[in-house]
């Protein structure tokens, strides 16, 4: 009888072996049609801590033809955004803060229409503030200081009253940034990096800065009918809290896996995070279904010359991060494109052509 159990589990094992060899075919094969279409960056799929693709694809830097690789730092852009909120839900913990409290009651010089707004509508897009930032503009201008980019919006009538609708505002994530600085006393990036980079082993990750010299990070380019481009200037203080961080493929498995396995906050407290107030939005992450019916969580971002996506699917626990320094980047309206249909590869799924050529 134990001889005939050894065997059933060698077999699975060995099926399992072969499933997992098919799919990281079957992504290969997705990304070389992505690279054919332009993309460039690096792209990471793992189950758990079991790396199934983690790979780098075309230049970091084309006038060095550096090759991008999986330690090559990119600029994550909105994806920030979680690390905001997980910094506020751990400034909560801390009972520093509730994200009930009203945004005045630790910022009493906030303008008296933000009477209304709490910490959780900043975090959750239903505060109602304006969004600062033209698309192609607000980046040229920096270094701008926090204080800076609240004059930008804070005396604008709000759009809707705190609450009532969801929108998507850049404006948000730079108060709870401010909010994150004036409650703990440390610069937003110094806060960040303490309390998440430094014990979750996040050792590539960091607040981009034009000025200093940050080794390995990759260059933004624009694909334009004359050709390849540099990116349009982007000072990273102007995104703040809401886009201001760069990090690399092999560093947001190690964020997935620490917060998902409660390295950082307790199981309430992760549940908050990832629990969808209104249109699918948590805290600084979407909460969403995939064709299939799966459960992901999930951010994307883009700024000057970068894009970006973070897939985690909490029931299979995998992770799909890409990365990627030219705009357009491939076929895809944006990063998510890839990383959903990379995920659903892990998983197995059957996808018709041209996705799978």
């Amino acid at each position: 009888m134990r001889l005939v159990s050894g065997i059933a589990v060698a077999a699975f094992l060995v099926s399992s072996s072969a499933a997992h060899a098919q799919n990281v075919a079957r992504m290969e094969g997705l990304l070389k049609y992505w690279v054919d279409a332009g993309f460039m960056g690096a792209v990471l799929v793992a189950r758990d801590d079991q790396v199934l693709l983690s790979k780098g694809y075309g230049l970091a830097n084309v006038e060095w033809d550096v090759p991008a690789t999986p330690s090559t730092r990119f600029r994550i852009a909105s994806i920030t955004k979680q690390f905001t909120a997980a910094a506020i839900l751990l400034l909560e913990e801390r009972r520093r803060l509730s994200v009930q409290d009203r945004v005045r009651a630790h910022w009493p010089e906030a303008p008296a229409a933000w009477n209304g707004i709490t910490i959780f509508h900043l975090l959750t897009h239903t505060a109602g503030i304006p969004e600062f930032a033209t698309p192609g503009g607000d980046g040229r201008i920096g270094p701008v200081a926090p204080q800076q980019l609240l004059t930008r919006f804070q005396d604008r009538p709000l759009d809707f009253a705190p609450g009532g609708q969801w929108q998507y505002s850049n404006s948000n994530y730079v108060v709870l940034g401010a909010l994150i600085e004036r409650i703990s006393g440390l610069s937003y990036a110094e806060f960040i990096r303490q309390h998440i980079f430094v014990p979750l082993g996040m050792h590539d990750s960091g607040y981009d800065s034009p000025s200093t010299v940050i080794p390995r990070r990759a260059d933004g380019y624009q694909r334009t009918a004359a050709g390849l481009l540099n990116a349009r200037y982007a000072d990273m203080s102007v995104p703040y809290a809401a886009g201001g961080l760069y990090s690399t493929v092999e560093d947001l498995l190690k964020w997935t896996r620490g917060l998902f396995g409660g390295k950082l906050h307790p199981p309430a407290g992760v549940q908050r995070l990832i629990t969808p107030v209104k249109d699918g939005y948590g805290f600084g992450v979407f909460v969403q279904t995939d064709s299939q019916g799966r459960l992901h969580v999930s951010h994307t971002g883009g700024i000057a010359g970068f894009s970006s996506a973070l897939v985690y699917y909490p029931a299979s626990r995998i992770t799909v991060v890409t990365l990627s320094n030219i705009e357009p980047g491939g076929p895809g309206a944006t990063g998510m494109t890839l990383a959903t249909t990379l995920g659903r590869l892990a998983h197995g799924d059957e996808l018709p052509p041209p996705v799978t050529r």
